[in-house]
């Protein structure tokens, strides 16, 4: 029988390649990426097809329809009921069909292909004054055909509708061959237009049958998407046989193109933001506000928003969008429905006329659908129930029901959506890993699907049936219209080939849960993962699959990073929500079976540049620089490493070790050697080596303080604690910096230290003349408070300075990070409990002590205080030194926040202190691309030089000439020194120079 399999795989496989011009993969890793969408369930695939064109499809579906194999159309795989997913042959869109074929201002329509990206169609029809209408918070990832098969929404379908509002003509390929040009009308038989003879009088005789039942059989209200819309079949509605295909979820035919309606586009917006005391006033309310013909009305509560800011007070919101011809006209719409809305309920609110605080705030919205998926004290959250709808007038007592029917189930979840649609998404805290939760999953499932028909509702309000909802359409629809649904699937697809298994003859809604696969207990890893309770398996479980990552641009005035391996490759692989899902086959271990000795997950996590991007920015917080870390540790462990990781990631050693030398490997990295080093350490030919310090920070910092003790400014010459820091209390005397100023700890990383010194002794200028008094740590531990011992003013250079472990966590050497770590720990955790804080200048460093370091170290107490002790250069100066006034510069800034600065430690104190020193602008997103050890390695600097090239390099081309270039990075210096003509400088070097010559040592 595997013999037997084995050949009939074989056999489809040199088929498909014969026949099919895209790719075609049987590979484990290509079939691993798409076993499942957004929803809670997988399926694994025979075989991924990435067609060139229609004529492709075409050939994939006869060979396919020979051997008896299965299709599903894939868009953007952020599908919410699993209708994306299949055992057969997975055909995806995203990789050459997405094309706008034409679009047609005059008539206000466009050509699409079905992997066109929806902010793409947006964007094109931007320039003509007009936009798509329906938008789903998925808009900047998800696909026009995945839109067309699920009947999306978004925000504005209270003004433009739902996507079948927006569909004039379908272009499909039914599984058996027959091609379908689905349009609006009849021909002179009285059937649908467009349709093959089999078909046309088919569906003629099915309609014409029916006609009583399909008048009666569906509920009115704006938001039914479930089942098939046969009721637009019907004469009085057109005979739209688009509008019926439209949500079929590829079970009828594969769309090949289709012509969509684009509408005017408002002249300028403005958003109402209202307050309300709960969700269920903001519900009650929500439908009296449509008279007002706002765009959108959409509803959250407090647990969902967190600590958002710009919110008026209150329990609730309704984002309430209107639109006018002028700014004016907008806000003056705004402020009469604002009026209206606190005649009716209303406690407060605030119109956002700002461009940019509206893109603020309805990020909120628009991320929800990932943060929803985590409670408020970390649980986790589950799609299922993620979109039914009621009539809008019957939300608020809907609502009230639907809370009381979670609390007699013993669930949680946080409800918000298109309030103004009476269409509620929620995530909800199903336990999907066991039998009993998975039995509540189902009880519930039942209990809500009555409750939702009792209000007259559908059970799916936009994003489809699927597998979640379809084994309950008999309740909403009743058996015989569902057998309808089901005669009319026959009828175009008598061999079952397309999607089986969804919205009709479906599986049980809670059989193929894409949890069960997993490991059952949690397996053996190094980091702590504290917001998964220490279990890998809920760390990788955190992807939901919205991708977000998958974003092919950031929006403007975004400050987002991920994920630049994305944008730069294209491939899903190279995506967050990639790299997670090959993560998730690796503990299923079905299709990928090395485990954690996989090729595959391997060559995905290759061009991971570590960012931490996605830790901020994924709203689900997925860390695959974690992961990646956690991974090259086991699947290194015992072997042979990349030459990289020993040159590259133990570069604190050979720095340390290459100091008293730097003046000569500076010589001979310019020389013919530098190749041959490059090449043994698996460094990109194209890098050039940079050159070492002639003199590190901390000698600067020793031979300063020596002469600041030769003028008198140490007491007795001599310097307690080895490193002028304070013990037991006490602190040094003679650090160079006026008396009486707070003391900080200064970190003096290795870049800083061995690679860019100035920054180190701009930092020092800076703090000192901000009145604080900065000190190094030593490079051992101290005695304990009352045991110091006096110390020469100069410590024993030749031991390693500390070390952060920041290199060792990015290349998988765990083991020796956890060393480094624990030694910093040793020496630090004395220092620090007088409550110092430990600056540092580097961003990566700090990020990895305010992260890595207390992860790896879970079972250390000491590793917490340390990293609750890290700040920046900025936070420093804003917290310890508040009234110190920087000199002003007064010229604009270009460059780049640091990546791991964004996703970790925030860059709002430092725009504060730019803004403090006139340095005006703000600076991109994005990552540099160099990304410490990544750019350096050899295969990657394409990608590397692809990343620098998303923001940072062309928003340095594009600044004045005067603008000063900021970059607090090493490798972001780097970075734009080796490709950008330009120079940058850390802010502390800025204001440092602004400060003028320092004077004599001892002095500020």
């Amino acid at each position: 029988m595997a013999d037997r399999t084995e050949t009939e795989k074989r056999d489809l496989a040199k088929e498909l390649a014969a026949a099919v011009r895209g790719e075609v993969s049987f590979a484990a890793a290509d079939r691993a990426l798409v076993t499942m969408d957004a929803s809670n369930y997988r399926r694994v695939p025979r075989a991924v097809v990435a067609p060139l064109d229609a004529e492709d499809v075409a050939a994939a579906l006869r060979v396919c329809r020979e051997h008896g194999v299965p299709v599903v159309p894939r868009g953007g795989g952020t599908s919410i009921a699993g209708q994306a997913t299949g055992v057969g042959l997975v055909l995806d869109f995203t990789r050459h069909m997405r094309r706008i074929v034409s679009l047609d201002p005059a008539a206000r329509t466009a050509v699409v292909q079905p992997g066109v990206i929806l902010d793409d169609l947006r964007s094109a029809a931007a320039a003509h004054g007009l936009t798509f209408g329906p938008d789903p918070s998925t808009h900047s990832r998800c696909t026009l055909g995945g839109m067309i098969g699920n009947n999306s929404c978004g925000s504005h379908s209270v003004a433009w509708g739902t996507t079948a509002d927006s569909v004039r003509e379908l272009e499909l390929l039914t599984y058996g061959g027959e091609r379908v040009r689905a349009g609006r009308g009849t021909d002179p038989t009285g059937a649908p237009t467009g349709l093959p003879p089999r078909l046309r009088d088919g569906v003629k005789a099915l309609v014409d049958g029916e006609l009583a039942l399909l008048r009666t059989g569906y509920p009115d209200l704006p938001r039914r998407i479930s089942g098939y819309a046969l009721d637009a079949l019907l004469p009085e509605n057109g005979t739209d046989l688009a509008r019926a295909l439209t949500g079929s979820e590829g079970t009828l035919g594969v769309l090949t193109e289709a012509t969509v309606r684009l509408v005017e586009t408002p002249a300028a917006r403005v958003l109402a933001v209202l307050a309300y005391p709960d969700e269920s006033a903001a519900a009650e309310a929500a439908h009296t506000l449509l008279p007002h013909r706002p765009m959108t009305v959409e509803g959250m509560a407090a647990d969902l928003v967190g600590a958002a800011t710009g919110l008026p007070k209150g329990g609730a919101w309704l984002f309430v969008e209107m639109g006018g011809g002028s700014p004016g006209e907008a806000a003056a719409r705004a402020e009469a429905l604002c009026r209206a809305a606190a005649a009716d309920g209303s406690t407060d609110h605030t119109v956002v006329t700002d461009p940019a605080g509206q893109r603020a705030l309805w990020r909120i919205r628009e991320d929800a659908s990932g943060t929803a998926t985590r409670l408020s004290d970390g649980s986790e959250a589950w799609p299922g129930w993620e979109d039914c709808a009621v009539p809008p007038s019957q939300l608020g007592p809907y609502l009230r029901d639907f809370r009381a029917l979670l609390t007699q189930h013993g669930l949680r979840g946080t409800p918000y959506g298109h309030f103004g649609d009476g269409c509620i998404h929620i995530r909800i805290d199903f336990d999907l890993l066991t039998a009993p939760g998975i039995r509540r999953f189902r009880d519930f499932s039942t209990d809500l699907g009555d409750l939702v028909v009792s209000y007259g509702g559908s059970l799916s309000g936009e994003h489809g049936d699927g597998q979640a909802r379809a084994e309950l359409l008999p309740r909403m629809y009743g058996p015989e219209l569902v057998g309808v649904f089901e005669r009319f699937k026959s009828l175009w697809d008598p061999a079952d080939g397309l999607n089986p298994g969804m919205l009709v003859r479906p599986a049980r809604l809670d059989e193929n849960l894409r949890f069960e696969v997993l490991p059952k207990h949690p397996v053996p890893v190094e980091f702590g993962y504290p917001h998964d309770h220490g279990d890998f398996s809920a760390a990788v479980r955190r992807c939901v699959g919205v991708a977000k990552c998958r974003n092919a641009a950031t929006a403007p005035g975004s400050a987002d990073v991920m994920c630049p391996s994305f944008r730069a490759t294209g491939e899903e692989q190279h995506s967050t929500r990639g790299r997670a899902r090959l993560l998730h086959e690796m503990l299923a271990g079905e299709v990928i079976t090395d485990g954690w000795r996989s090729p595959e997950v391997r060559d995905a996590l290759d061009l991971c540049l570590s960012c931490k991007g996605c830790r901020s920015d994924c709203p689900v917080g997925v860390d695959m620089a974690t992961y990646k870390a956690e991974f090259l540790h086991h699947h290194y462990e015992g072997r042979v490493r990349p030459a990289a990781h020993y040159s590259m990631g133990r570069l604190p050693q050979w720095l340390h070790a290459a100091a008293p030398l730097a003046p000569a490997l500076n010589a001979l990295a310019r020389t013919r050697l530098a190749t041959v080093a490059k090449r043994l350490g698996g460094i990109a030919p194209e890098r050039p080596i940079p050159p070492l310090a002639t003199e590190t920070f901390i000698r600067w910092w020793w031979r300063r303080r020596r002469m600041a003790a030769g003028a008198g400014g140490l007491s007795g010459g001599r310097a307690t604690a080895g490193a002028g820091v304070p013990s037991g209390g006490r602190t040094t005397a003679g650090s160079g910096a006026p008396s009486g100023g707070r003391t900080v700890i200064l970190w003096p990383d290795t870049f800083t230290n061995h690679l860019s010194p100035e920054v180190g002794r701009a930092a020092v200028r800076v703090l000192e003349a901000a009145g604080l008094r900065p000190l190094l740590p030593p490079t051992a531990p101290l005695r304990q408070p009352g045991g110091a011992l006096p110390q020469p003013a100069l410590p024993r250079l030749h031991r390693p300075p500390l070390c952060c472990g920041l290199t060792y966590v990015s290349t998988g050497q765990l083991d020796q990070a956890r060393r480094v770590m624990r030694r910093t720990v040793e020496v630090l955790s004395p220092l620090l409990q007088d409550g110092h804080p430990l600056v540092v200048l580097e961003p990566s460093c700090a990020a990895a002590l305010r992260t890595d370091l207390p992860e790896l170290l879970a079972d250390d107490p000491r590793a917490a205080q340390l990293a609750n002790s890290v700040r920046t250069f900025a936070q420093a100066l804003e917290e310890l030194a508040p009234d110190w006034q920087p000199p002003r510069i007064d010229r604009p800034v270009a460059g780049q926040t640091h990546c791991h600065q964004h996703a970790v430690l925030g860059d709002a104190p430092d725009r504060r202190l730019r803004e403090r020193a006139g340095l005006t602008g703000n600076l991109t997103g994005g990552c540099c691309g160099l990304a410490g050890n990544f750019g350096f390695e050899r295969g990657h600097y394409d990608v590397s030089v692809a990343c620098a090239e998303d923001q940072l390099l062309p928003a340095v081309r594009e600044s004045p000439e005067d603008a000063e270039i900021l970059a607090d990075g090493f490798s972001c210096r780097t970075q734009l020194e080796q490709l950008g003509g330009r120079p940058g400088r850390h802010l502390a070097e800025v204001l440092a120079e602004a400060l003028g010559e320092e004077g004599e040592p001892g002095t500020p």
